[in-house]
């Protein structure tokens, strides 16, 4: 059927048919606007923002800004998420952050039970940088010398952190932990009570931990849940990617930081062996470089046999 029949048929001008609407000069920022005010203000309305326009000296009416609401798909959601501030403490982790590894561990009690309905007890320890359990201890009971005793290997083991985060749990306040890690030289950050989000880290860890073991597992004796705690340990930091590291694992996260760490220390160490305008290789032995004399304010290095 011709254009013409058909417009007949319908009752309709041919110059409807073809008609295409022109979009309004300032249809571009009015609705980028619309979307900045949306945005900065999610409890209103088209009504509303409408308003704001108009006190913006827009000359737009209510009847555009609804159908360019309309269109752009904006609307006031039924359930707004909480904003969670990050609270008043400064020993909060969102105020004292990690900035390389062993800077800052965290760690807290997570509970748990065996099969016949006894308490189980678990304490994990978790380097915030690099994201790696570095242990869980698993008991009945967990007291404060089992902090210190735990702290201890694992000091032994990696060396001190710079600072341990945690609660105000009675373990971790306790005279005889504060006492050990002021002796070791470690500084304490405890959290403000009730905050449990200002020890992200480890929530986070004991969360995955609960979903992805405790709620899945029943252990029949304190043995088994040793046993079973440590694969998953080993399994999370090995094996486990984890989103908050470009789904690297914890371990490969933080062997991929020491290497760029001793790339830029051996490019350092490169830049002391320059004297004098010329770049010298730097010896294959660093204990036969004795000395570093300045001459002139120049660096000069020289072997001495």
């Amino acid at each position: 059927m011709s254009e013409r029949k058909a417009c007949a048929v319908v009752g309709q001008p041919r110059s409807t048919q073809r008609y295409e609407p022109a979009e309004a000069d300032d249809e571009k920022a009015l609705v980028k606007r619309m979307r900045e005010l949306s945005a900065a203000h999610p409890r209103y309305g088209y009504r509303r923002v409408w308003a704001l326009l108009r006190a913006e000296k827009f000359a737009v009416n209510r009847k555009r800004v609804h159908r360019l609401w309309r269109r752009e798909g904006l609307k006031v959601p039924r359930k707004q998420r909480k904003r969670r501030r990050p609270g008043h403490s400064q020993n909060s982790c969102t105020r004292r952050r990690a900035e390389h590894p062993g800077h800052v561990w965290s760690y807290d009690f997570v509970m748990d039970q065996t099969g016949d309905g006894r308490r189980l007890k678990l304490l994990p320890v978790v380097d915030e940088f690099t994201r790696e359990c570095l242990a869980i201890e698993v008991e009945r009971r967990l007291t404060a010398e089992d902090v210190v005793a735990t702290l201890r290997y694992l000091f032994e083991l990696r060396g001190p952190p710079k600072f341990v985060r945690s609660d105000n749990g009675p373990e971790f306040v306790a005279q005889a932990v504060k006492a050990w890690l002021k002796e070791s030289g470690c500084g304490t950050l405890y959290i403000e009570p009730g905050s449990p989000w200002e020890n992200a880290y480890v929530e986070s860890f004991n969360g995955r931990l609960e979903d992805e073991l405790l709620d899945r597992e029943e252990f029949a004796t304190v043995k088994e849940a040793k046993v079973l705690v440590e694969d998953h340990r080993l399994g999370y930091n090995h094996r486990r990617p984890h989103s908050a590291l470009g789904y690297m694992t914890p371990a490969a996260f933080a062997a991929s930081w020491k290497e760029k760490a001793k790339g830029k220390k051996e490019q350092k160490e490169c830049r002391e062996y320059t004297a004098c305008g010329r770049r010298l290789s730097p010896p294959e032995d660093t204990a036969a470089l004795k000395a570093a004399v300045f001459c002139g304010g120049a660096r000069i290095s020289r072997k001495l046999s």
